[in-house]
């Protein structure tokens, strides 16, 4: 008999990878257990509703992805190193989400950026927790955001004087805009010079350190 911490993380884990696939309202409990090897029995043993597990995972989605940003935004790296390192870390994630499609001849991006920030806008005010999950996640990736500008202001980067919770903000909800665009267009080639520039441009990062894409500077895993 499956542990039920074990169980309640298949779920969670399970709930992120259809979400991705598709969106909060077509994913149904039944599929979520068929996927999930639970039974419904032991679905609501954990969680009361859908939407409740909704919440769940995307605390379980944020915790995973706080590993990531945390690398990402490392002290060991300059202020400008860290934001080329969030610039790569975006269109790396943007790279690895293809998925086959058929009928289609090929390959297509499947639901680029946050699934969660994304799905929240999509279930309305009706579902009030599905609402919250994304408006959390929103807050704590602007909280990323504006450190990252707090940084770079401190360290003479910038060319005015800008309020990093202001400008965080702004990043966060333009990244967001340049990722659906990205799923609508199926070209990441297409997309990064736009965030890039748009990021430099929000940010009135001074022309001198405005780069192309080179090299990564995070370090290779293993």
């Amino acid at each position: 008999m499956r542990e039920p911490v074990k169980t309640r993380e298949t779920l969670l884990d399970t709930a992120i990878q259809l979400i991705w696939q598709a969106n909060y309202d077509s994913v149904g409990v039944n599929e979520i257990c068929a996927r999930a090897g639970v039974t419904k029995g032991a679905f609501y043993h954990h969680f009361e509703s859908k939407a409740d597990l909704y919440y769940a995972a995307a605390g379980h989605y944020w915790e995973q992805l706080k590993k990531e940003l945390d690398a990402v935004y490392s002290p060991s790296f300059t202020p400008l190193e860290n934001l080329e390192n969030l610039i790569k870390f975006v269109i790396g994630r943007l790279g690895g989400q293809h998925v086959p499609c058929e009928g289609a001849g090929g390959e297509a991006l499947q639901s680029i950026g946050c699934p969660f920030f994304v799905c929240g806008g999509q279930a309305g005010v009706g579902e009030e927790k599905v609402r919250q999950a994304s408006v959390e996640l929103g807050e704590n990736g602007v909280r990323y955001y504006a450190a990252l500008v707090r940084g770079l202001k401190a360290d003479g980067a910038l060319r005015g004087n800008p309020d990093p919770a202001t400008i965080g903000r702004l990043l966060f909800q333009y990244m967001q805009g340049v990722l659906v665009y990205a799923r609508v267009m199926q070209n990441v080639s297409a997309v990064e010079p736009d965030l890039r520039e748009g990021f430099y441009r929000l940010l009135d990062l001074k022309p001198e350190h405005w780069r192309k894409p080179a090299e990564d500077l995070l370090p290779a895993a293993g």
